[in-house]
């Protein structure tokens, strides 16, 4: 008999800890291209990445958007950045635009059903108000910086500091690599965790983002590649691969592993003059074109997924990580996002439950694109990358595009080289092209004259869609934000 109930609590504990919902890492890497991970490319040393998305399943057709705003947008609130108005470029340090508050973002809805949430890295989704800063937005913590891209060792753009404890600014990480400063914010919240409460962290990594900085030794891991940009841009990606191994130790150290889910993916491609590469892939980052807008990505859980270790390539789109997220932590989207769960796909491989996305709308840019079934059709410009690129090199004249870098020395006088990146049409290209991707996944057979009826169809839907865009919010340039106001520091509470 006593055996019998031991056997019962037994049983009763495995059960109470299978219903427990799971910790979730959600791992996003800032422009990187298709062709630089391991387990796309074997010249590239990601041995932490690699096992990961080994052992787990690697995404073979999972999109994200463009640019870092608009994917960040898709992430947090499960709605396409063309509903929120952030379809357009990306938020700029001195414009007062936002991920508006009446869409409730992904930590919030986690944290209603129990979770405890943390952000490290990049937010770039609006601070001009304290109310739009992560810490307002659902996160318990925040740990990380606010624009679209800064100095690695001095925390800076142009002229202003912007890094930051919760509300607090951080001033004593001078000279200290961000990668490394974020790994040991990670360490200390799964340190303090208690892993009865389930945990969300958002790890949002500068790398691979311009500028190309890096401390040497990962550099000199690449000693082979003669180009320097690519030299360093690869070393930031080893980099970012040892920051999610010491990250990826301490979950294992401190007892989280019986119970996680961890996603990693990229924002957006690679740009080929900073040292990204997308082959096989067309186009780059800031493009419609699948470069642009296919994010290596893999998920890993050593309990949660029945089936492992092979290449999924089913369709899933940057709106879906909300929804699924949702479905593992036992919560729900309201009614009208645009994410769609995709847990059975990830857990099972069971096929999509999506046929069809949005790439992007932009009616500022003129353009736009849609996917339906096999079918991509691109509306207008896919931007200024409009090539299959080789292993890029340092000399911006080999780029027969090089003129699409926003060079604000130029423009605004406010000292930056690069800050993002201008989709302005060709005059050459044709207003419609048709693609097969499963066909044709590099792009290069546009067969929209062949196929009239077919892109008749897809234009219908994408005026449908069109019918829910809400105009893009780019406010104009406002001197109120200027770090010269605020003791040299980018600071909220100007607009």
């Amino acid at each position: 008999m006593l055996s019998v109930i031991i056997s019962l609590i037994v049983c009763y504990n495995i059960l109470l800890t299978e219903s427990k919902p799971p910790h979730i890492v959600f791992i996003v890497a800032d422009d990187l291209g298709w062709n630089d991970v391991g387990w796309h490319n074997p010249a590239m040393k990601t041995p932490n990445l690699d096992n990961l998305a080994n052992q787990g399943v690697i995404l073979n057709s999972s999109y994200v958007q463009p640019l870092c705003t608009p994917s960040r947008t898709a992430f947090m609130s499960g709605y396409y950045p063309y509903r929120t108005g952030l379809q357009h470029n990306v938020i700029l340090p001195w414009s007062a635009a936002y991920l508006r508050r009446n869409y409730t973002l992904l930590p919030e809805k986690l944290k209603n059903v129990g979770y405890n949430t943390h952000m490290i890295g990049k937010w770039h989704l609006g601070f001009c108000n304290w109310n739009y800063t992560p810490t307002y937005r659902g996160f318990d913590s925040f740990y990380g910086y606010y624009n679209g891209q800064e100095d690695y060792y001095s925390h800076k753009i142009m002229f202003g500091l912007d890094y930051r404890d919760d509300k607090k600014v951080v001033d004593d990480k001078e000279g200290v690599y961000s990668a490394f400063s974020y790994t040991e914010r990670a360490k200390k919240i799964i340190e303090s965790h208690n892993t009865s409460d389930p945990m969300f962290l958002y790890l949002a990594f500068q790398d691979v983002h311009a500028p190309l900085q890096v401390p040497k030794r990962f550099e000199d891991m690449y000693s082979n590649i003669n180009d320097k940009n690519r030299r360093i841009y690869s070393g930031m990606v080893s980099a970012l691969d040892e920051a999610v191994g010491n990250i990826t130790k301490s979950l294992v150290q401190n007892g989280f592993m019986d119970n996680i889910l961890i996603v990693f993916t990229a924002d957006n491609g690679g740009i080929p003059t900073f040292g990204g590469n997308n082959l096989p892939l067309r186009g780059a980052k800031s493009t419609l074109w699948e470069g642009g807008t296919k994010g290596a990505s893999f998920v890993y859980s050593p309990t949660l997924l029945d089936k492992t270790g092979y290449i999924n390539t089913e369709m899933m789109h940057a709106t879906d990580w909300f929804a699924t997220f949702l479905d593992v932590a036992g919560g729900q989207p309201e009614k009208g996002v645009d994410g769609i769960s995709q847990w059975d796909m990830l857990r099972t491989g069971s096929p999509s439950k999506r046929n069809e996305f949005i790439y992007n709308i932009d009616e500022i840019n003129k353009n736009a694109a849609i996917r339906y079934g096999d079918l991509k059709l691109i509306e207008g410009s896919a931007g200024r990358f409009n090539d299959w690129y080789p292993v890029p090199t340092s000399n911006l004249e080999n780029f027969k595009t090089a003129d699409h870098i926003y060079d604000l020395n130029e423009k605004t006088d406010l000292g930056v080289e690069h800050f993002e990146i201008e989709n302005i049409a060709e005059s050459d290209e044709p207003q419609y092209r048709l693609f097969n991707i499963t066909a044709d996944p590099t792009e290069h057979f546009d067969i929209a004259d062949q196929f009239p009826d077919l892109v008749t169809k897809l234009k219908d839907k994408l005026v449908e869609y069109k019918k829910l865009l809400v105009p893009a919010f780019d406010p104009s340039f406002s001197p109120k934000s200027l770090p010269i106001f605020y003791d040299g520091v980018w600071t909220p509470g100007w607009c």
